[in-house]
C-alpha cells in the first residue's frame, strides 16, 4: 500500500535561523502539479499542513479545492516558531514542539486544530510533528485533542544530536501507540541497502555525524555498497535509490510505504532539493516513476492513513478460528 505524504508549510530558508516573519505561502498554488499524477493512480495525499498555510487565504484556497473535489485528506503539522501562542524563545531546541512545556506544546496544537476546523470545516486526526520533534508528552496530547494517527517517527534517526528525539529502534512499520485503537504510528518510509544494512541503525549516527559527514563516510559506504540510507522522497533521492529501497524493505516484510516530500519544493529555489525547472521536471517525474512501478511491476494499491488504520483495526478485531478438531497436538 504507498501512501503520499505533504509536509505543507511556508517557504522558508533552510540554512537560516528560525523566523516568526517568513511565512510565505506562494507555493501552494503549485501544488496541483502533483495532482496529475496523483489522479493518474488514483492516488489521494495527506496534507499535513502549518499555521502560516491555514491562517492566510493563498495557502488555505487550494486546499478548499482539493477537499472539494474529494481530492486530499488533511492533517497538521505544527511548526513551534510560527504556530501560536507565542510565548517560547526560538532556538534549535524549541523548534521540536516535543521539547516545549506540555501545557504551551498543547495550546499551540489546539490553535492549529481550531483554525483548521473553522477554516476547512473538519476536525483533524493525523498529526506530523514539525521536524519530527515528538516529545514525551506528544501521544498524551494527541490523544486528549482526538488525533489518532501520527507520522513523525523517522526510522534508524537520531536527532539527539541537534536536540531532537531518538528513532533508532523504530521499524518502518506501523504500530500503535498506547494499545491497539488508541494513536497508530505510521513511521516515514527510510531504510537501509547493502551489506552493512542490517547494523544501519546502530551506525547512522556515526556516519553521519559533524565528524562522519566531514569525511563522506556514508557516501564511501553508499558507493562500495556497503550501506545506503535511503528514504522515500523525491528530495535528494533518486528513483533507482527508491526501487532499491522498495525492494530491501519488501524482503524484510514491509508492505505499507509512506513517500513525502515538502509544498515548497513544487516551486524552484524554496528548498535545497529543487532549485531550477529541470530539477522540478526530474522531480515529478520521479513520483511518477515511482507510482508506476509501484502499482505495476510491483502489484501495490494506493490508500492513505485513514484507511491504513481502519484496515488495521480491523485486522487485531478480528476473532481467531478455532483450531480444526482432530488436528495434529489437539
Amino acid at each position: 500500500m504507498l501512501l503520499v505524504i505533504v509536509d505543507t508549510e511556508e517557504e522558508f530558508d533552510w540554512a537560516k535561523p528560525f523566523s516568526r516573519t517568513e511565512v510565505n505561502v506562494r507555493s501552494m498554488a503549485a501544488q496541483y502539479q502533483m495532482h496529475r499524477i496523483f489522479e493518474k493512480f488514483g492516488i489521494k495525499p495527506t496534507y499535513v499542513i502549518d499555521y502560516p498555510v491555514i491562517s492566510q487565504a493563498e495557502g488555505a484556497a487550494p486546499l478548499r479545492e482539493l477537499l472539494d473535489a474529494d481530492a486530499c485528506i488533511i492533517g497538521t503539522h505544527l511548526q513551534p516558531w510560527v504556530n501560536p501562542p507565542f510565548q517560547e524563545q526560538i532556538s534549535d531546541r524549541n523548534s521540536y514542539p516535543g521539547n516545549l512545556p506540555p501545557d504551551l506544546e498543547r495550546r499551540k496544537l489546539e490553535t492549529l486544530s481550531r483554525k483548521i476546523e473553522d477554516v476547512l470545516g473538519l476536525v483533524p486526526q493525523i498529526y506530523k510533528a514539525g521536524r519530527y520533534g515528538l516529545g514525551p508528552s506528544t501521544f498524551r496530547t494527541l490523544a486528549e485533542a482526538g488525533y489518532t494517527i501520527d507520522l513523525s517517527a523517522v526510522p534508524g534517526v537520531d536527532f539527539r544530536w541537534k536536540f531532537g528525539p531518538d528513532f533508532r529502534r523504530v521499524r518502518p512499520v506501523p504500530y500503535w501507540v498506547g494499545g491497539v485503537g488508541e494513536i497508530l504510528e505510521i513511521p516515514m518510509t527510510r531504510g537501509y541497502t547493502g551489506l552493512f544494512a542490517p547494523a544501519g541503525p546502530q551506525l547512522d549516527p556515526f556516519l553521519y555525524s559533524r565528524f562522519g559527514r566531514g569525511l563522506h563516510l556514508g557516501g564511501i559506504l553508499a558507493q562500495l555498497h556497503l550501506l545506503e540510507r535511503i528514504t522515500l522522497s523525491p528530495e535528494g533521492e533518486s528513483h533507482r535509490q527508491h526501487v532499491r529501497l522498495l525492494r530491501a524493505l519488501l524482503r524484510q516484510g514491509v508492505r505499507i510505504f509512506s513517500l513525502t516530500y515538502h509544498s515548497p519544493s513544487l516551486v524552484p529555489g524554496n528548498t535545497p532539493y529543487v532549485r531550477s525547472d529541470a530539477d522540478l521536471r526530474r522531480f515529478i517525474e520521479s513520483v511518477e516513476q515511482f507510482c508506476a512501478i509501484f502499482t505495476g511491476e510491483f502489484g501495490g494499491v494506493p490508500s492513505d492513513p485513514l484507511t491504513v488504520r481502519e484496515m488495521l483495526l480491523n485486522s487485531a478485531r478480528k476473532p481467531v478460528k478455532p483450531p480444526i478438531a482432530g488436528a495434529a497436538g489437539l
